[in-house]
């Protein structure tokens, strides 16, 4: 890892009600794995009462059929960033260990940072995806901060 600081963030990504959807993908360059940093998903609901929407950090060991993203370079320079990102699954990936998982009133947000030395590490050919299962039709948006 070279230090290089980036994000895979979507726009807003509809979800369905009672149907899980992949929302962000982020895939590791073949020999180079990635450093998480922080992660985050935020809904616009308007329902006080809304039940809240389950959501997932996890590796993912398929590609799934999605939409292509590219992740910005948050640092200086110019460097080509390495890992690649895609969005709003239409076709889920195959999922893999859950990382992390948490429930979202669907008008509030969620987010989280590593501290230091306790970042997930994704290696190099990796996938880590966020999925959501919300009750009731809502969007999404979803963001992965890492290094490579």
């Amino acid at each position: 890892m070279a230090g290089i600081m980036a994000s895979a963030k979507t726009t807003e990504v509809a979800l369905a009600a009672t149907t899980l959807k992949t929302v962000l993908q982020l895939v590791a360059p073949s020999n180079q794995r990635l450093k998480i940093l922080r992660w985050g998903i935020f809904f616009d609901g308007t329902s006080a009462t809304g039940e809240p929407v389950q959501v997932r950090l996890l590796r993912q060991t398929t590609a799934g059929t999605m939409s292509s993203l590219s992740p910005v370079n948050l640092g200086v320079g110019s460097e080509t960033l390495q890992a690649t990102a895609q969005h709003t699954a239409t076709v889920e990936p195959t999922a893999g260990d859950v990382l992390d998982i948490v429930e979202v009133h669907p008008q509030a947000g969620f987010e989280t940072v590593f501290p230091f030395g306790s970042e997930i590490l994704v290696p190099g050919g990796g996938r880590l995806g966020i999925d959501c299962y919300a009750a009731d039709t809502v969007n999404c948006i979803a963001k992965i901060v890492y290094e490579e």
